[in-house]
């Protein structure tokens, strides 16, 4: 099977579907986001136990695989090595994972909490307290379980076994040749629609927070409909740009940037304020965060019947981070060649678990701290104007006020530009048969398209309906998740003492692989009888979805 560039049907179907939901929200708005709504609360009241009992199992099969002799199984050839330096590999899931959720959320997220935490009185130190932990809860290991088991699925099958990176291919061990079929379009097709909207609507969210920081520093902006279209072309233009120059290139060094002007950032509040207290609360909410993981995970309310804060932040969430794992996974996947398993998802998780508690801890304490200073006044902010404008309104207390708000809208306008680039990027591997090097034809296609539903709906308003048309579609897709993490298993288990036989060739003098070469083959022939027919007739020399970018060029033989 060739998947180096033809457009597939997917790509229709994906079309024909979000078409659908886009003129729906343009013409109709109110009613999509009535009817999207009542399903959204009948899937979180009366399914809400699926995604907790999902999460939950993410979370351990994970955890499962760091402790597991599986863990040595490298992703691609036992003696590759990582094909990106562990800062650059970094930056790339923190850009791909949640990069802008965070310089998003780090104020409004546990600030909101503080005023309503899920079980104290607010306005005190408990409720500080328990702001700080629900709210690495929702941004720590959770999400990036559920990104490491996808993207994990997708490069082992594909790096290992030189399938295509595609959903569908990831299943064949569960579902055999009908991942060629209508079973496996349909994975397919629902991985790029929750793509489509989750990407379309953070476009849309991001140009109302940059419009909102420049119209908060500056009184010569307004923040109204042509200043965010006017953002969302800008950010389109930056996305052709970096789309244009590749992988290695444009969404690499921009990773790269960005994650240095986070870090700068934060360091920046960090040394301006309470800078004792933060590495305190630090300490203290990982504390407690691990303490509480098992009752904050399965607590469903089941006995206290308040739902508010499970359904609007929990629940959300949840949906919000599955629905968003075909993108991110396929993304990780994609940079993650020559790490071992353990690597991967000590990589995908431990890493950025630690840096969402330090980011929280110093952003979440400085927050608290200035809106008690003014009184109330960033929370009403807040409330009165949007979350959008906490960020800035939060900087303007600090020195230096107007070039640190400039550098937040850059880092903010630069984050967008990256997720349109790799989400883009990720459509393209999604509808080219699993390519790894989509055309740039068709990434600018889908560029373009995405630019033009986030302006289509920020005019209509239709916004939020498509947010929650990605939060439906979530609720199957935790089935899928479920099944790649059953797939990936069953092939883990098949292949490991095939596996093992290679490392020890690698390890061991050559008499040992002349003993051992037959049981080899026996069980490589006895394993290939579960894979369908494409992923054993591959011709000499030619290899399914070959990243033929970044093994031959120069930018990555500098990257190693």
């Amino acid at each position: 099977m060739n998947s180096k560039s033809k457009v597939t049907s997917v790509f229709y179907i994906s079309l024909a579907i979000a078409f659908v939901f886009i003129l729906w929200g343009v013409f109709f708005p109110g009613n999509l986001e009535t009817i999207l709504g009542y399903v959204n609360d009948f899937i979180s009241n009366t399914f809400g136990w699926v995604y907790m009992l999902a999460m939950t199992g993410f979370v351990l099969f994970a955890l499962f695989l760091i402790i597991s002799p599986y863990g040595k199984i490298r992703l691609g050839r036992q003696d590759e090595k990582p094909q990106y330096r562990a800062f650059t590999w970094f930056s790339f899931l923190f850009t791909a994972g949640m990069g802008v959720g965070l310089v998003f959320f780090g104020v409004t997220e546990p600030l909101t909490h503080y005023y309503n935490p899920p079980t104290v009185e607010g306005e005190l130190v408990a409720a500080q307290q328990e702001a700080l932990q629900y709210t690495l809860f929702h941004w720590g290991l959770h999400p990036w379980a559920v990104y490491a088991v996808v993207g994990l699925a997708l490069a082992y099958f594909n790096f290992r076994h030189k399938a295509p990176l595609l959903m569908s291919s990831s299943l064949v061990p569960l579902i055999g040749d009908r991942a060629n079929g209508w079973m496996g379009k349909s994975v397919d097709v629902l991985a790029v629609f929750g793509t489509i909207f989750g990407i379309a609507t953070s476009l849309g969210l991001g140009a109302t927070q940059v419009s909102a920081g420049l119209s908060y520093s500056f009184d010569f902006i307004e923040n109204n409909i042509i200043t965010q279209m006017i953002v969302v072309i800008l950010i389109t233009l930056g996305f052709v740009v970096s789309a244009a120059t590749g992988l290695n290139k444009g969404i690499r060094y921009l990773s790269i940037g960005n994650v240095i002007m986070a870090i700068a950032l934060m360091l920046f509040v960090f040394v301006f304020g309470s800078s004792v207290k933060m590495i305190e609360a630090f300490m203290t909410n990982l504390g407690n965060y691990v303490q509480n993981l098992p009752s904050m995970t399965l607590g469903m309310n089941a006995f206290e019947g308040d739902r508010g804060f499970l359904n609007d932040w929990t629940l959300f969430y949840w949906a919000w981070w599955i629905g968003w794992a075909a993108f991110v996974g396929s993304f990780i996947a994609r940079v993650s060649r020559g790490r071992t398993i353990r690597e991967f998802i000590l990589g995908v998780m431990g890493v950025p678990v630690l840096f969402s508690a330090l980011w929280f801890a110093v952003f979440g304490v400085a927050g608290i701290e200035t809106d008690g200073i003014l009184n109330g006044g960033l929370y009403s902010l807040m409330v009165d104007q949007g979350n959008e404008v906490a960020l800035f309104a939060f900087l303007e207390n600090y020195p230096a006020a107007p070039i640190i708000m400039g550098i937040a809208i850059l880092l903010i306008a630069s984050f967008f530009v990256t997720s349109a680039d790799s989400g883009t990027f990720v459509l393209g591997m999604l509808t080219t048969g699993g390519s790894l090097n989509p055309p740039l034809q068709v990434k600018l296609t889908w560029g373009a398209i995405l630019a033009g539903t986030a302006m289509v709906l920020l005019f209509s308003g239709g916004l939020n309906a498509l947010e929650m048309a990605m939060l439906i579609a979530a609720f199957p897709f935790t089935f899928i998740v479920v099944l790649l993490a059953i797939s990936l298993y069953k092939a883990l288990r098949n292949e490991y003492h095939i596996i093992e036989l290679e490392r020890r060739h690698l390890l061991y003098e050559p008499g040992y692989e002349e003993e051992t070469k037959k049981e080899l083959e026996e069980k490589i022939e006895e394993f290939e009888k579960t894979l369908p027919e494409e992923f054993k007739e591959i011709p000499e020399g030619e290899e399914v979805g070959k990243d033929e970018d970044t093994e031959t060029t120069k930018e990555t033989k500098k990257d190693e």
